[in-house]
């Protein structure tokens, strides 16, 4: 059957894409950036799974406010990089896994939560720029990706306890998937940013770093955690952070198994205005 190895959390702000596909990478401003994901770039190297399920969010470019699903699967054989207003990041196009996605889809909503299936979409910088913070400019992605798209952008969001528990029935649905994959779940988005109103370039370096340590020690807790706090001390587009919920959800200490282990943590602020941050936790 396949299992899940490893979680990964990371921001995925739009401008850290920007700077490595114009070569900003080595300037000062961004170096500190990058240098905290070379671990992370060799460690999935030596982890190399057979699928990512990488949970992010749309930025209203495959949905448009007219239509927005609280989560939709993308079960494609492939997606194209989004045109964002200034023309497609020029990275790789994402090679999804039709089969695994419509098990997954299969599973979760005969487990009662709504998925939207969606069989054609274009992704965006919420899911290109940690599949570039992690394997850098490769000429293709390491291995198939599953988008999994979830609406942080128009109220109504859906709360952390939801997300923390469609991890959970993720992670049933992969167990239950008769082929020996080793699948990755990303959780991405996040930290403490706002990009409008008389708050805009909040950032919360308390609270990011408490949501790590809870996220790492008390996630069914931290799942509880009420929008309106998410709001208040993270700004308006920290509602992003309930996405990791769900990569947290799926992992084998919250389910009955052996602790995770942590490989990997890094903060920095800044980044555009955007505190970023990042996780690495193993199932043993």
């Amino acid at each position: 059957m396949a299992r899940i190895s490893a979680s990964v959390y990371t921001s995925h702000v739009p401008a850290i894409g920007a700077a490595l596909d114009l070569g900003k990478s080595a300037e000062p401003y961004w170096q500190a950036v990058f240098k905290g994901y070379d671990f992370s770039k060799q460690w999935l190297k030596d982890q190399k799974p057979d699928v990512i399920f990488l949970v992010y969010n749309d930025h209203a470019n495959a949905f448009s406010l007219d239509v927005i699903p609280t989560f939709a699967i993308g079960t494609a054989p492939e997606f194209t990089p989004a045109d964002e207003g200034w023309g497609p990041r020029p990275v790789p196009k994402v090679i999804g896994h039709p089969k695994l996605a419509a098990h997954i889809a299969q599973s979760v909503i005969q487990d009662d939560f709504d998925l939207t299936i969606v069989n054609k979409m274009d992704v965006d910088h919420g899911l290109t720029v940690p599949l570039s913070l992690m394997c850098g400019q490769p000429q293709a992605w390491p291995c198939p990706v599953i988008p999994f798209a979830v609406n942080v952008v128009q109220y109504p969001a859906p709360s952390g306890r939801r997300c923390y528990m469609l991890g959970k029935a993720i992670r049933k649905a992969i167990e239950t998937y008769d082929e020996p994959l080793n699948v990755q779940i990303w959780g991405t988005g996040g930290m403490s940013h706002q990009l409008q109103g008389p708050r805009a370039g909040l950032i919360n370096k308390e609270f990011d770093n408490a949501f790590l340590d809870r996220l790492i020690s008390d996630p069914e807790g931290l799942s509880r955690m009420p929008h309106i706090d998410y709001v208040r001390e993270a700004g308006s587009e920290g509602i992003e952070l309930v996405m990791w919920l769900i990569a947290r959800g799926a992992m084998n200490d919250v389910n009955g198994g052996k602790q995770t282990s942590l490989r990997h943590r890094f903060y920095h602020v800044p980044a555009s205005n955007t505190a970023v941050g990042h996780l690495i936790l193993e199932n043993n």
